[in-house]
């Protein structure tokens, strides 16, 4: 079998949820995004593609190990019922970013603003949070290949902001917050976002397959305040990109949305 039937199989054998299994597109989506986190131009990938559960996540990951398609250093996260496949170390720096290094924006955007806006990552409910994130993710490194079933992690998260930590998680320069404790709505209904996304072709059996690796957004409105974030994103992607040879063509792009209503 080439490559890419076999990460087909892997798929199609692991994450099947009722009837229906993962077209094979979705399957090859899938494997380009499991190269980009094995390669570590991405942290994590969360998976959503259907609603196959954490444990079925970990058979596909072990399948691949065990073909030698995968590093032994990828880890699936069960993060309150939401399956993640994790890069440990690739994961650390990302949070390290935001808290040493000031690289990560955090908006708030709860329904009380006028508008989003830009708060201090020392915050007390950011700051525990992040280093909650932190120690979990070290304990995974540790952790490593002895791991065979899911990492899963419940109570300790209850007081977490899940759309902050995902941010966080997946490497993205921007995250949002709110305080869920008031309310889970947002104020970016009718707000100008702009939506960034970087693609890559996977080139593999020498078929080539495109995908999205990133897509985040940011308030239109707060776009200059956080430049210096996204830029340094930006340059330390094309800097892991230029380190692997898995992913080609390697492209960022940006538009404006307006929506009536965003779910985050």
């Amino acid at each position: 079998m080439s490559t890419q039937e076999l990460f087909v199989a892997a798929a199609r054998n692991c994450l099947s949820a009722g009837r229906k299994s993962l077209s094979a597109s979705q399957c090859l989506d899938l494997a380009a995004q499991v190269l980009a986190v094995d390669s570590g131009l991405k942290p994590a990938l969360l998976y959503d593609s259907n609603s196959a559960n954490a444990g079925q996540v970990q058979q596909y990951l072990s399948s691949l190990q065990s073909s030698q398609l995968l590093s032994r250093s990828l880890l699936t996260l069960d993060l309150n019922g939401n399956p993640l496949i994790v890069n440990p170390a690739a994961a650390r720096l990302s949070v390290e970013q935001l808290i040493h290094h000031r690289n990560v924006a955090v908006i708030d955007v709860c329904y009380l603003l006028e508008k989003p806006t830009i708060i201090d990552p020392t915050r007390t409910e950011l700051n525990s949070m992040a280093q909650g994130l932190l120690l979990l993710l070290r304990e995974m490194e540790h952790l490593g290949q002895k791991a065979e079933i899911p990492y899963c992690i419940d109570e300790k998260s209850e007081d977490w902001n899940l759309c902050t930590v995902f941010g966080l998680l997946l490497g993205y320069p921007i995250t949002y917050w709110f305080d869920q404790t008031r309310s889970f709505e947002n104020c970016l209904s009718m707000t100008p976002l702009m939506v960034i996304k970087a693609s890559a072709t996977w080139q593999a059996d020498m078929v080539g397959h495109g995908c999205c690796l990133y897509s985040f957004s940011v308030p239109a409105v707060l776009l200059t305040d956080v430049q210096p974030q996204l830029e340094n994103w930006k340059l330390c992607l094309q800097e892991k990109f230029q380190q692997q040879n898995i992913l080609k063509d390697l492209t960022v792009c940006q538009s404006t949305v307006t929506l009536p209503s965003v779910c985050l």
